[in-house]
């Protein structure tokens, strides 16, 4: 089966490593403890995020979305879940 080519989100390497992060923490404020990140910073990563994904077609308005936005962009395996 070939593979699919999803539109490139254009996600800055900062917006990976919070939207990484996410995936794999309980909470927003995980993420900012373990970034040294305010959560305001943390939530306007995941607005500007989901913007991007939304402006490519690939609506991600939850984060069981964005964890298959991650995994479909190769971001994250499934073993690391």
């Amino acid at each position: 089966m070939p593979a699919h080519h999803w539109p490139d989100a254009a996600l800055s390497a900062r917006e990976r490593e919070v939207l990484v992060t996410w995936v794999l923490c309980d909470s927003k404020t995980d993420v900012a403890h373990r970034l040294y990140l305010s959560l305001g910073t943390v939530n306007t990563h995941i607005t500007r995020i989901r913007a991007k994904y939304a402006a490519v077609g690939r609506t991600a308005n939850t984060k069981a979305a964005l964890v298959v936005r991650a995994l479909q962009d190769g971001l994250i395996d499934l073993d690391e879940l």
